[in-house]
């Protein structure tokens, strides 16, 4: 079993989902983001740090990154 961190825009969602799900079935652990529950413009700077550093815990803990990229595009945080 790998652990593996979903990584992808958020604009994303669904698709992150159906993989995450994939990725479970075949046996793997997977770590996903955090979908957000509010508006982006309402959560305060320390709050999308600690949401931001906690995505990348995961990825430092993973043996695996799967990026989602519809249509090429992965995005300013994923690009990190």
């Amino acid at each position: 079993m790998k652990v593996i961190t979903i990584c992808g825009s958020l604009r994303f969602e669904e698709i992150m989902k159906n993989y995450a799900e994939k990725l479970e079935l075949e046996g793997n652990c997977v770590l996903s983001v955090i979908y957000p529950a509010k508006d982006n413009n309402n959560y305060t700077d320390e709050e999308i740090h600690h949401l931001e550093n906690g995505h990348y815990k995961k990825i430092e803990l993973s043996d695996a990154i799967f990026v989602v990229n519809k249509n090429g595009y992965i995005g300013e945080a994923v690009r990190k």
